[in-house]
């Protein structure tokens, strides 16, 4: 079965054709970076404007390097929330365009269900119950993943999400957006132990995380050493930071597992790329005797390969949607 899969919740214009939930016949991306970098970030209404002009030649792109025609794809999946407003509507507006163009049946995907199906894909043998750390530019969250589209939040932040921390460390550091990658290279010149951030303590939810106190204590160590006129080593905060992050990640996941009774973990989401959680929660696995299962580098951020993999999986579960689908911004897993 040949899903059509489109992707725009944020900077990214992406297009794939998946076959079976798992064979990748195509996976076009068309990047904003270089255009988002000139401001920090990602700016919505540029993000949109660039989904417009970048959607149809994506797609036909996609179709392309698969060898296949729009008669041959079965179905077309989309993410349609969470994300970006502005930067949804492109992507539902073309595929529900599409879909009754072509009479093809419509599949609405959940954009955080589509990181975690990244790892269908990297690992065709993986298959649900198991417990999923989540972690990306907007999310962070552990995910018991019961069935194929059935999902337990079990915890998630309260404030930033990590991979949204690694971009505003990075600022502060003045290295240029998307930050994380640069934190990434850094952490692995400096030293771990130079500096002591703060392992937030919260009330409730156990396995719930924080991590904005953690970002301030870098920005006003930056700040301090600036009006004092000190030098501060970039490697050395970026090592630091990044050790922090991941020991929090690695513990809250371990303790969630230990107690919901996992022993098969996934981790997903674009900060699945950082080579310091991969090597942290890696090595608590081994530790417990854990199987790890994460997504090849290709796949953990936003792509359409992961929305044509998950889009199969709701195809069979009997998802659909009409020409009535509109985006949504903010929409939990628990609730698709």
């Amino acid at each position: 079965m040949k899903i059509l899969a489109i992707e725009s919740s944020c900077d990214e214009t992406a297009c794939a054709v998946v076959e079976d939930g798992a064979k990748v016949l195509s996976n076009i991306v068309a990047s904003q970076i270089e255009e988002h970098k000139l401001y920090g970030g990602v700016v919505p209404e540029i993000a949109s404007r660039r989904h417009t002009e970048n959607i149809c030649r994506v797609v036909k792109s996609a179709l392309i390097e698969a060898d296949t025609s729009l008669d041959e794809i079965d179905a077309i999946a989309v993410t349609y929330a969470p994300g970006l407003i502005g930067a949804l509507l492109v992507g539902v507006s073309y595929a529900k365009g599409l879909a009754f163009a072509k009479n093809k049946p419509l599949v609405p995907v959940h954009h955080i269900a589509g990181h975690i199906a990244a790892n269908y894909i990297s690992h065709p043998k993986l298959k649900p119950p198991y417990l999923c750390l989540v972690v990306s530019g907007g999310h962070s969250h552990i995910v018991e993943v019961l069935d194929y589209t059935r999902y337990r939040v079990v915890g998630k932040t309260r404030d930033d999400a990590a991979g949204e921390c690694f971009d505003k460390v990075a600022r502060t550091l003045g290295y240029p957006y998307p930050g994380g990658k640069y934190i990434d290279e850094a952490a692995k010149k400096g030293s771990k132990s130079a500096y002591k951030f703060p392992h937030p303590k919260l009330t409730g939810n156990e396995y719930d995380f924080s991590f904005s106190g953690i970002k301030t204590a870098v920005i006003n160590l930056v700040h301090n050493a600036s009006q004092k006129g000190e030098e501060i080593v970039k490697e050395d905060v970026a090592a630091s930071f990044q050790k922090t992050v991941s020991d929090i990640l690695a513990e809250k996941l371990m303790a969630a597992a230990e107690n919901l009774g996992y022993n098969k973990i996934v981790v997903a989401g674009g900060v699945s790329a950082n080579s310091g959680v991969r090597a942290k929660v890696k090595k608590e696995c081994d530790k417990r005797g854990y199987e790890l299962f994460m997504p090849e580098f290709k796949y953990c951020g936003d792509n359409a390969a992961m929305i044509g993999a998950q889009g199969y999986y709701d195809y069979l579960a009997g998802k659909r949607a009409d020409e009535s689908l509109n985006a949504i911004a903010t929409l939990s897993l628990e609730d698709i």
